[in-house]
């Protein structure tokens, strides 16, 4: 039966979907159900800069694990993000763990007695150890920013961390490049014929001298020496897609993924400490300093895939104190003790005791980190525009 008035080709519903004549109460009853949360957006009226929220209030998102409250909503200026560096926030930690970082990894880094050297800081003796640092320091800023400015918008937030991800990535083949040229098993003295040179460098000869592992092993030595600062980027490549790829999919299980992802490159890179340890007869400080490394590796790794302590009292460590916070403590203690072990390395170098394969040079150091961000960035690239491009479509990011 039509209402009483109604005309051929006017609506039947009012504006609230109701007839006319309705009860009030159908009204009131629709009225009162709450409406979904949108994926994107937060479920309060958004004062950006001002108001913290609990996980119920954030898009999905963005949430972590056992972590309650003190997130912010996405929509802060740049601005906004910098100040919240300074309000208790759930990142405020995460940010400021790593941040300090770089100045505590700068001053045990020129702490080294550069004065020693054959030709100061500029010195191609020195180049595999600037690009290590550039590893570092790329890592640690690139961390302490995706978590200082993944508020602005989700896309945003994306790109943060697959930055973050990439620049891990950079740190192990810097760290590939000291191994390479410092760490190695003891060669020829330098008084061995065809080794005399007129230069300070501790590497007479240039690439004159026997391999550093073939002339234990013989072709199988020579190969690794050829391939192994290859491998080491192709499996830091490698890694950033995986870990970029757990944003997108396995959202369960993303810590432990891009954890055991990780192991890989620590694995290759880790192979002259190995075999110098366990093969030629490594020294007390490289044996003491690698394996306290090892240790502070395995902690983060236990950090991050437990999410200990918060997992025993969700809420109460919100602000300070959660798994992620130790995550990077543990990281960083681990980079100390690596930089200590490369730094006493470079003294026994420098005493003139052993010949290295080969000296570094610009294109063999600089040049391959450089070639590796250009690559990394690439991945980035692609992977923030595949993150753009959902978030027009009204599509949800995924979880760091």
């Amino acid at each position: 039966m039509l209402p009483r008035g109604w005309r051929e080709g006017q609506p039947l519903g009012n504006e609230d979907g109701l007839l006319p004549g309705a009860p009030r109460r159908q009204a009131r009853q629709k009225a009162s159900k709450p409406p979904p949360r949108p994926a994107s957006r937060c479920s309060v009226p958004r004062q950006v800069g001002a108001l913290l929220l609990r996980s119920s209030e954030v898009p999905p998102s963005i949430t972590e694990s056992f972590i309650l409250s003190g997130y912010r909503c996405p929509g802060y200026t740049f601005a906004q993000c910098l100040g919240s560096a300074f309000r208790p926030t759930n990142e405020t930690g995460n940010f400021w763990t790593h941040f300090l970082a770089v100045f505590i990894f700068a001053f045990h880094f020129l702490e080294h007695p550069w004065a020693t050297g054959p030709g100061g800081l500029v010195d191609p003796f020195y180049y595999p150890l600037w690009s290590y640092c550039l590893g570092v320091c790329a890592l640690l800023v690139a961390s302490s920013m995706a978590h200082l400015l993944n508020s602005m918008s989700l896309p945003i937030r994306e790109i943060c961390f697959y930055v973050d991800y990439g620049t891990i990535s950079a740190y192990t083949v810097g760290s590939s490049l000291a191994y390479f040229y410092y760490i190695h098993p003891r060669g020829a003295p330098l008084s061995a014929p065809g080794a005399a040179n007129r230069s300070l460098s501790p590497w007479p000869g240039g690439a004159e001298g026997p391999g550093w592992l073939s002339a234990g092993t013989g072709r199988l030595g020579a190969w690794f020496e050829t391939l192994y600062v290859p491998t080491a980027c192709l499996i830091a490549l490698f890694c950033t897609l995986a870990c970029c790829s757990t944003r997108l999919q396995c959202p369960r299980y993303r810590y432990l993924i891009r954890t055991l992802v990780f192991l890989l490159p620590f694995a290759v890179v880790s192979i002259p400490v190995f075999r110098k340890l366990w093969g030629a007869g490594g020294g007390p400080e490289t044996s003491r300093f690698f394996l306290r490394h090892c240790f502070w590796l395995l902690a983060s790794a236990i950090f991050n895939v437990s999410k200990i302590p918060e997992r025993f009292s969700p809420g109460k460590f919100d602000i300070w104190g959660h798994s992620h916070q130790w995550f990077h403590c543990c990281t960083f203690m681990s980079i100390l003790d690596e930089l200590r072990m490369i730094q006493g390395e470079i003294r026994e170098l420098q005493a003139g005791r052993p010949l290295l394969p080969r000296a570094p040079t610009f294109l063999s150091t600089f040049g391959v980190m450089l070639l590796l961000l250009a690559l990394l960035a690439g991945i980035v690239g692609w992977f923030g525009a595949r993150a753009y491009s959902s978030h027009r479509r009204g599509g949800d990011g995924k979880e760091e």
